[in-house]
């Protein structure tokens, strides 16, 4: 197909949430999932089948409701279904067709939403009228800097530096979460962001919520920064009060470029010269009061949060747009999945796994959560491994015992360490390649996937083995996080655990106001879609934006068999896959794009599919020429212009060109707006959208030429 390349745009909103939509479309489908229908309320999705209506075959998706109710959804609706996501604990009621209680509960939630709409819109305004600093362009230093980079940058990491450096330019101040899964380079990308800042005569605080984190990005920042005339401070409970204070006068005097500390930075005594930049690594490890010092400090400040996996009121708001979003999801060269085992405790697997990692060189981490008793299972684990050096560590050591310790399992001294909870965060030891995990059942989802990122940092093979006592019957919410675990090995599924973290405890509420009752109700995805709507009523209200027609709101009716048969794609996972795709095509080049990538996939396409990218076709046609419908009754098909587009259209120019199309095809008018009618008689789905294809394509060559007149 050759098209006109002219671009049709939906609106600038699309493009600001284009990350968060990539986190959005890890949400998958399974036959019996709960799914939310916008109309009709929740139900079980049972799968896509394809329908004979009125001897046209089309793909609908099944969903079941209460007392047996059954509805088919046709799939180019399929937008209007969205998988149901809320507490586990909850058991949401499903409804019956036709009734008024789901219309009841939303507009109850409807009401809350826009109470939440209107703080987060002054919330929004305060941050875009906010006047901030906006840092110098890249310099030559800067450049050389980061050429002295010993790595090849991923992509993503290209691009979320590209993002970052943008925000920082604007006078606005950056409020940016970076998302990257455990040892995929975000680290880099703050350092960079670090330098821009200091080159532009700013201070710069890095914020991180353990001891061992501070020091290993103290030594980290220090090693980057070696060849250029960078002041970087220490602020943490392994310094010495001295050099705390000492720290703390520099940095009111402006001899330090860079503080790298716990919360210890977020106490009174210690005053910024000139801060320019905070980076808050692991927001989500902070407690409330912590988070509320960090929302002081940032008021005209460039802000840049790291996380592996966002808590949910964190990746909500990304969601929204209220925070700008970058992610990281391409893992560097040379990475391999962590194989990771979920089963019950074995003490002779145990010592098989120590055994292999210490055989090939390699160091274990024993996760064991419980400090009464951490001497006694190091005890358990050198009986049992007589050849090994086991040590121990928990964060109730005092500060020089657990540095010790720290310091001589991270120089290869000793083969195992028991560890609690402490190393979920920075330690990265490239030797310590098998981890394993007593009473898995008991952690969070999250932290689970967060401290097997402590494993599998080099470019060997990594063992992860979640294990949990023996013949204990596991809860239903402990079992589906184990289960998620063991789903999610593949590199970069960060996201994903974080979806399905929001599935397993519910949104978390959003500006501190309870939600979770609301979200149960209707669904994350509903709740969500409810917020932006509210939010973009608002912000757009009484601008261009206003009242402009959407792309869904155009009405397109075409009865052609346009679907996408069992035998080209069997998967209904990959059916909805490619269904949301053509939902989601907004221009020519997407549209051929998509074709390419579906012949590449699931080879050359039959003519169901070929009507399917012809019926894109003319959508793209219809927005980009002024239709405001395209509807068939009784075997006729017309095509209505807007009054607008009526005006810029040729009269004799489109008889003409009506006229080569034979006699199925007329022109009338409604009102002041023109209207094209094809007779469909006996054609074939195939003749009949084709020919709609071509009609549409000559309507660009139809427009009034508007050529300035010669003025006398």
């Amino acid at each position: 197909m050759k098209h006109s390349r002219k671009k049709v745009t939906k609106s600038r909103r699309r493009q600001k949430l284009s990350n968060a939509e990539r986190i959005k479309s890890y949400s998958e489908l399974n036959i019996g999932d709960l799914v939310v229908h916008v109309s009709h309320g929740i139900g079980k999705y049972l799968g896509i089948e394809t329908l004979a209506v009125n001897n046209m075959n089309q793909d609908y998706v099944h969903i079941s409701y209460a007392g047996n109710d059954k509805l088919y959804v046709p799939v180019e609706q399929i937008d209007q279904v969205q998988k149901y996501v809320g507490s586990e604990d909850k058991n949401p009621k499903i409804y019956k067709l036709g009734g008024q209680d789901w219309k009841k509960v939303k507009r109850k939630v409807q009401s809350s939403v826009e109470d939440i709409a209107d703080d987060l819109i002054k919330l929004y305004a305060e941050r875009e009228s906010s006047k901030g600093y906006a840092f110098q362009e890249d310099s030559a230093e800067q450049r050389e800097f980061e050429n002295a980079f010993p790595y090849e940058e991923t992509e993503d990491q290209v691009k979320a530096i590209g993002e970052i450096k943008e925000d920082m330019e604007l006078e606005r101040p950056m409020d940016r979460l970076l998302c990257g899964d455990v040892g995929y380079g975000k680290t880099e990308v703050a350092i960079r962001a670090a330098f821009k800042a200091i080159m532009s005569g700013k201070q710069v605080a890095l914020l991180v919520p353990t001891t061992i984190l501070a020091q290993q990005h103290f030594d980290t920042f220090t090693e980057r920064f070696a060849d250029h005339p960078i002041n970087i401070g220490l602020l943490n409970r392994f310094r010495t009060r001295k050099q705390q204070n000492e720290a703390i006068r520099s940095l009111n005097a402006g001899g330090l470029d860079l503080v790298i500390g716990t919360h210890r930075i977020l106490s009174k005594d210690v005053q910024f010269k000139d801060l320019g930049l905070l980076i808050v690594d692991e927001e989500q490890r902070f407690g409330v009061t912590h988070k509320e010092k960090i929302k002081q400090m940032r008021a005209n400040i460039d802000v840049l949060t790291l996380t592996a996996t966002p808590i949910p009121r964190t990746l909500h708001m990304s969601m929204l747009g209220v925070r700008d979003l970058s992610l990281i999801e391409t893992p560097p060269e040379n990475r391999f999945p962590v194989q990771t085992y979920v089963l019950e405790y074995n003490a002779s697997l145990v010592k098989e796994a120590i055994e292999r990692e210490i055989s090939r060189g390699g160091q274990v981490y024993f996760l064991y959560n419980r400090v009464d008793n951490i001497e006694r299972m190091a005890e358990e684990i050198s009986m049992l491994v007589p050849d090994a050096d086991v040590s121990y560590a928990h964060g109730q050591m005092n500060e020089r015992e657990l540095e010790s310790v720290m310091i001589d399992f991270l120089e290869g001294h000793k083969d195992v360490l028991i560890t609690t909870t402490i190393i979920e965060t920075g330690v990265d030891i490239p030797n310590v390649n098998t981890l394993i995990i007593a009473n898995a059942d008991q952690m969070g989802l999250s932290q689970l996937y967060q401290i097997r990122g402590r494993v599998g940092r080099s470019n060997r093979v990594a063992y992860a083995y979640f294990t949990y006592k023996r013949d204990k019957v596991l809860t239903e919410v402990a079992e589906k996080r184990l289960q998620a675990i063991k789903e999610f090995t593949e590199l970069g599924s960060g996201f994903k655990i974080a979806m399905r973290d929001l599935s397993i405890r519910g949104a978390g509420n959003l500006l501190g106001a309870e939600q979770h009752g609301y979200i149960d109700s209707v669904g994350f995805d509903m709740y969500s879609q409810m917020l932006k709507e509210a939010i973009d009523e608002r912000k757009y209200k009484g601008s261009k934006e206003e009242g402009k027609p959407k792309a869904d709101d155009m009405q397109l009716d075409i009865k052609v068999e346009a679907y996408l048969p069992e035998t080209y794609i069997k998967d209904a996972k990959q059916k909805i896959e490619m269904y949301k795709r053509f939902r989601s095509v907004y221009t020519f080049d997407e549209l051929s794009d998509l074709q390419d990538e579906m012949i590449d996939r699931f080879g050359e396409y039959p003519d169901e599919v070929r009507s399917l990218f012809s019926v894109a076709t003319v959508k793209l046609y219809c927005l980009q020429e002024g239709v405001s419908s395209v509807t068939e009754t009784n075997g006729k098909c017309t095509i209505l212009f807007s009054e607008e587009a009526s005006n810029e259209i040729d009269g004799a120019e489109l008889f003409r060109v009506v006229n080569e199309m034979g006699r199925d095809v007329g022109v009338g008018t409604e009102g002041k707006s023109i209207k094209i009618n094809i007779q469909k008689r006996k054609m074939s789905s195939l003749v009949y959208i084709t020919l709609l294809e071509k009609l549409m394509a000559r309507i660009p060559d139809i427009k009034k030429r508007n050529t300035p007149q010669n003025v006398s």
